[in-house]
């Protein structure tokens, strides 16, 4: 982990550079984290239930120890197909300038909890109607007696109902504006008791408000009616509040199998490090992880992705505003380099996957979006909208799902989503949940530096049309990482080079690696690739109706490194790897530590209880050969996806290191000396490619 002062020193110099160049550009992010020590639905697949809200709240208090000049706001999410009830929302909402927003009743999550008076509604109704009309408006109460009331948990859950009064507060502004923001209607505050964890407390349910200025002046009224009325603590609930530059909210939703933070984007790298080192801390805190162990070593994300945003202060400084050719440039150069889209991904990548690249749709898909980008070029000046309605139809998957793309612009400048479509942001999304925030921030960094450097220069670009090439070669992670390295020296090339301290972040990938073979001056390295799941097409299944989809994951990818090392002669040139009796076409390279022989293997892991060929058995293990001239006999070399003796484990691994020795375990060797060489199989059509074999041909 890149903890040291040459790290956030890098950071800085980055931050330097972009500004120097004239680039202002905010970043944001949204990370995951999961209780990776249990098998309960909630950590898994689900969404809620569980003691998810009572882990989402204990992080809300955590964070709010940080930024103790927050107001804790409570929303209500969405509620998406086959879930029983909307999805809560928890928010911290602070001044960027540190000044205290908000020193009224805490939330009751902050305090100890007491016993106290029942609170005098009317009472509080009155002070509240008095104070909105000290600030202009025209208030009134409107009693509701004997209403049913939610009873909710921490989180504001519902739990059941209870009868309790409440109070209206209906304020309208004179002129029907709010600080020249159209009001759509009056301002209802509602006042109610509702029982919460067995403990009746007041809260308030605060309107819509679109105009930052008029919502703060709002809420210091609110917070004196409160502290008028001797509340001793309140829920502020209702809509999300707005944000502009000079006030930021950080936010906490449920997900499936995770708790998701949308950060409040930062201004500079150096910022979002300070973020994302509390964020990450306070999920330490409550015993949440960016990571996922599996049984059997492998490592995965969180489950919940880990997106990174950039934009502007505002939509109008956004750069991809002010820039209207940046957004067609950054698409090319996603699409020549797509290490950008596969070295940093979850596991589920692909046209089927959660971010599909614009060119997995299919050549006439890319050609339809070369005819756009040349079309946007010979415009003087694209205007937002201009931009959204030529890129939109293609920067999504083949069903048209926009939120599924590898460049997400659905907050752009789309009509669809009121404001929040018109923000000028852009979202990538084939980003799986970094391990640690220093991980995170070299991320940033990158990507902030592949726009800054899209802005500055004017060398044209084109799109490439991989064809098979882009799920073959750019499946290895060899090759992803040579890409990466392109990239880093183009950056190098327009002033804004990363430096070694966040390359050598960038370039540390030690959990794809599954083991090593010591071979006479030479190693064997077998890491994990990637794979690319299709979809499973049935239209009549439930599955293919709801918010996920069918994939079939049962093939996994592995890549082979062979280079010198180790005791003895190198004699790397000599040695012959064959799998299932196909010798396998090693393809010569070099990269930063010398010469070395690369290519991949595809198997069929396990047989899928639904998916494709279903008479195709598993696998397991992957067995190789290897011989050399010099040498005496064979190595045989054996993968297996569990362990070895095929017992049990005891439990999940209990940290990455216990992980790497499961990881380590499951690749074994033994050594005949008296092996003779086996006949040679002839490979079946299309099983051997350029750049792997695919065993499941030769099952």
């Amino acid at each position: 982990m890149a903890t040291t002062a040459p790290f956030e020193a890098a950071v800085r110099e980055h931050d330097s550079r972009l500004a120097a160049a004239g680039v202002d550009l905010w970043v944001g992010s949204e990370p995951t984290f999961t209780d990776r020590t249990t098998q309960s639905p909630p950590w898994l697949n689900q969404a809620l239930g569980g003691d998810k809200a009572q882990r989402a709240q204990a992080l809300l208090v955590g964070l709010h120890l940080r930024r103790h000049c927050s107001l804790v706001v409570r929303s209500v999410g969405r509620q998406y197909p086959g879930e029983d009830e909307p999805r809560w929302g928890l928010g911290l909402y602070r001044r960027r300038d540190g000044l205290v927003v908000w020193q009224g009743p805490p939330d009751p999550a902050l305090v100890p909890r007491t016993a106290a008076p029942r609170p005098d509604l009317p009472r509080w109704a009155a002070s509240l109607a008095a104070e909105l009309g000290a600030s202009g408006y025209g208030a009134r109460v409107v009693p509701v007696p004997a209403v049913s009331v939610p009873a909710a948990d921490a989180c504001g859950s519902e739990i059941g109902a209870v009868a309790v009064a409440a109070q209206r507060v209906v304020a309208t502004w004179p002129d029907a504006t709010q600080g020249g923001s159209a009001l759509a209607g009056d301002l209802v505050f509602e006042l109610d008791l509702p029982e919460i964890d067995g403990s009746v407390v007041p809260r308030i349910v605060l309107p819509r408000f679109d105009n930052v200025p008029v919502f703060l002046a709002v809420l210091a009224g609110v917070e004196r009616a409160a502290l008028a009325s001797q509340l001793p603590v309140l829920i502020v609930a209702g809509k999300v509040p707005p944000v502009d530059a000079t006030v930021e909210l950080t936010a906490i939703a449920p997900d499936p199998a995770v708790v998701e933070f949308s950060a409040a984007p930062s201004v500079n790298a150096e910022e979002f490090l300070q973020r994302s080192r509390e964020i990450y801390a306070a999920a330490a805190a409550e015993g949440l992880s960016p990571y996922r162990l599996y049984y059997n070593g492998a490592v995965a994300d969180s489950g919940g992705g880990g997106q990174i945003t950039l934009g502007g202060a505002s939509p109008q400084a956004s750069p991809f505003l002010r820039h209207p050719l940046l957004l067609p440039r950054l698409v090319c150069f996603c699409n020549r380099h797509p290490a950008l889209s596969y070295l940093f991904s979850h596991d589920h990548v692909g046209g089927s996957g959660q971010s599909a690249r614009a060119d997995e749709r299919g050549s006439d898909a890319l050609d339809e979006l070369q005819l756009a980008l040349g079309l946007l070029e010979r415009q003087p000046v694209p205007s937002p909208e201009q931009l959204w309605q030529t890129l939109a139809p293609f920067l999504c998957d083949a069903s048209g799902n926009s939120h599924r793309s590898e460049i997400n612009i659905e907050k752009l400048w789309s009509p669809f989503l009121g404001e929040r479509g018109r923000a000028g942001l852009v979202e990538f999304r084939a980003l799986r949940m970094q391990h640690s925030p220093e991980r995170a921030t070299a991320l940033a960094c990158l990507l902030r530096a592949v726009v800054g450097m899209l802005v500055i220069t004017a060398e044209p670009l084109s799109l490439v049309d991989w064809g098979r090439e882009l799920h073959e070669r750019h499946a290895l992670p060899f090759y992803l990482e040579q890409d990466l390295r392109e990239v880093l020296q183009a950056l190098n090339t327009a002033g804004l080079g990363l430096g070694p301290d966040i390359e050598a972040v960038l370039l540390r990938d030690e959990f794809r690696l599954v083991g090593q073979v010591a071979l006479p001056g030479n190693v064997l390295e077998v890491r994990r690739a990637l794979e690319f799941s299709p979809l499973v097409g049935d239209a009549a299944s439930p599955e293919q109706g709801g918010a996920s989809r069918l994939v079939d994951a049962s093939t996994a990818r592995v890549e082979l490194r062979l280079r010198p090392g180790g005791a003895g002669p190198a004699e790397g040139a000599g040695w012959q790897i064959r799998a299932e009796g196909i010798d396998l076409p090693m393809r010569r390279e070099r990269d930063a530590d010398g010469e070395l022989q690369v290519f991949g293997l595809r198997y069929r892991r396990f047989v899928p209880e639904r998916g494709l060929h279903p008479r195709l058995p598993a696998q397991d293990p992957v067995r190789l050969t290897l011989r050399h001239p010099a040498q005496v006999g064979e190595y045989r070399v054996a993968l297996y996806e569990w362990h070895p003796a095929g017992s049990a484990y005891a439990g999940l691994p209990a940290d990455l290191d216990e992980a790497g020795k499961r990881r380590a375990e499951r690749l074994t060797v033994e050594h005949d000396d008296g092996a003779s060489p086996p006949a040679q199989r002839p490979g079946r059509p299309r099983s051997l490619s350029a750049y792997s074999l695919d065993l499941r041909w030769l099952a």
